[in-house]
Order: structure tokens, then C-alpha cells, then sequence
């Protein structure tokens, strides 16, 4: 009982976190993007409440591991709270690599983290927060490294498409005369930063969502006796693999940059929630612990 009241108590701070960060960020974005000293203050109160707003999730895991006995990856509410995480984790290290006076990270990741905690806290049934006992299938030690990779691959690829997403926003919107200002001046341009950093995290994503699917295969063949059975999550990992495998190959092949890639990967995003979030809802079958149904 008394883990149960941490884990609602973490639960909440870190939903309380994630809106302050949004609030923080989107304040500074839309009323106060060319102010040095307000706006950098806005900026530092987005930070801190991010790195807190992490810490809590992962406070929030730590109790639930302990209350359950095992590894807290076993249901949909324990993989959405490791997302938040994970993605928050991704938010913080590349608030350091984009320049401050954009402050694109925080607008662009904070919602998307408000979204995963309020589903997670808000919108599951109870039931589905509880804590359970593990199926046959889970009592294993493949649950720990196989579920947590592909979690954070699905925070890797997330965030990467993501900005692949903001990417084609912002290039379609950059003025042309600015952007000469800033080759001028040996600066990238905000639209190129992003093209980058989407590459380089999505080049972390890929290697993940492959190790994660490989694990899980050997896996399946000791639960199941099958390495693959074409069960619905199995066949849109796979998809969802060949999208960003698509993508890395006519990047690194061909040398594609822009606009091109970055539509790729924006169809990838969809993709990637379909696979995790799309077959625990509404799919059917043997990896469909957190449906929606039940």
C-alpha cells in the first residue's frame, strides 16, 4: 500500500513537471524569444524541471520494481512510464547540442512528454496501473534486456523522426535572407541542426530496434519454440525496421540531406507509435499484454 501511494504521489510530480517544462518552454518561444534575461530564465526553469521531472520517472520505476519484484516492463502503464523517461533522457542531452537561442528541444519535446505521462497517469484504467503477476512467457531474463531495448529504441526513433517532422516545418518556413546571414557568419542554420541531430539519434534508434528484435527472437524461440510467428507486433517492428533501414541506406548510400530523408522519416514516426502503442491498444495477440480490452 504505502509503495502505491509513492508510486501516484511520483506519478503525479512528474505529469506536474512535464507541464511546467511545456509552460516554461512555449512562454519563452511565443512571448519572449528575443529576450536575453527573462528568456534565458524561462530556459533554465524548462531544464530543471525536465532533469526533475526524469529523475521522479525513474524514481517511480525503481518503486514499482520494488513493489512487483520484478523488472517494471511487464504492462502498457510500466512501458509508458519508461518511455517518458527514456525520451526525457534523449530531451536533455540534446538541449546541450542545440544552440539556446532557438529553444526548439524543449518546444518540441514537451508536449509529446505531457502526452505519454497524461495518458499514462491520467487516461489508463486503474486496472491496467495495477500491479500484476507475470504470465509464464515473462518469467525470464530476456525481460529485462529485451523489453528496455526496444523501449529505448522506440525513444530514440521517436525523438529522431520528430525532428524530422519539425525539420520540413521549419525549412519550408526559413526565410532565405537569414539563412545567408548565418552561412555567412559560419553558423548552421536551425533547419540544419536539426537535419543532423534527427540523422545522428535516429542512427542510435535503428541499431536499438535491431538488438531489440533479435533478443526478442531468441526469446520467442525459448517461450514459444518459434523464433518468429508473425504476430502482429513482430510484423510491425519489422515494417517499422525497414522504414528507418530505408532511410539510413539512402542517407549513408546516396548521400541524401534535407527534405527527401526527412519526409521518410516523418512517416516513420507514425510507424513507430503504431508498432508500440497502436498493437497494445487495439491488436491481438501474443505480445498484446497491455491491450485495451482487457
Amino acid at each position: 500500500m504505502i509503495f502505491f501511494k509513492i508510486e501516484s504521489l511520483l506519478g503525479n510530480i512528474s505529469f506536474g513537471c512535464f507541464f511546467l517544462t511545456m509552460l516554461a518552454y512555449w512562454f519563452r518561444a511565443a512571448f519572449f524569444i528575443q529576450s536575453k534575461t527573462f528568456g534565458n530564465q524561462l530556459n533554465k526553469v524548462g531544464f530543471s524541471t525536465i532533469v526533475l521531472a526524469n529523475l521522479f520517472s525513474a524514481g517511480l520505476l525503481i518503486c514499482r520494481g520494488i513493489s512487483a519484484g520484478h523488472f517494471p516492463l511487464s504492462n502498457l502503464y510500466e512501458s509508458l512510464i519508461f518511455l517518458t523517461w527514456a525520451v526525457s533522457l534523449v530531451h536533455i542531452f540534446l538541449e546541450k547540442k542545440i544552440p539556446t537561442r532557438e529553444n526548439i528541444v524543449g518546444v518540441i519535446f514537451s508536449p509529446l512528454l505531457l502526452f505519454i505521462s497524461g495518458f499514462a497517469t491520467l487516461s489508463l484504467p486503474a486496472q491496467m496501473q495495477e500491479i500484476t503477476p507475470l504470465i509464464p512467457a515473462l518469467k525470464s531474463n530476456w525481460l529485462m534486456m529485451h523489453v528496455s531495448i526496444m523501449m529505448l529504441s522506440y525513444a530514440a526513433l521517436l525523438a529522431g523522426s520528430l525532428m524530422a517532422v519539425v525539420f520540413l516545418v521549419v525549412a519550408k518556413e526559413s526565410q532565405p535572407v537569414l539563412l545567408n546571414e548565418q552561412k555567412a557568419q559560419g553558423e548552421n542554420s536551425l533547419s540544419e541542426v536539426l537535419d543532423q541531430l534527427s540523422y545522428r539519434t535516429l542512427g542510435i534508434g535503428f541499431p536499438l530496434l535491431t538488438l531489440g528484435i533479435l533478443s526478442g527472437a531468441v526469446w520467442a524461440n525459448e517461450a514459444w519454440g518459434s523464433y518468429w510467428s508473425w504476430d502482429p507486433k513482430e510484423t510491425w517492428a519489422l515494417i517499422t525496421w525497414f522504414i528507418f533501414a530505408i532511410y539510413l541506406h539512402l542517407r549513408i548510400s546516396y548521400g541524401w540531406e534535407g527534405k527527401r530523408p526527412a519526409v521518410l522519416a516523418s512517416v516513420g514516426f507514425l510507424f513507430v507509435w503504431i508498432c508500440y502503442l497502436g498493437v497494445n491498444l487495439f491488436g491481438s495477440g501474443l505480445h498484446s499484454y497491455g491491450w485495451f480490452s482487457k
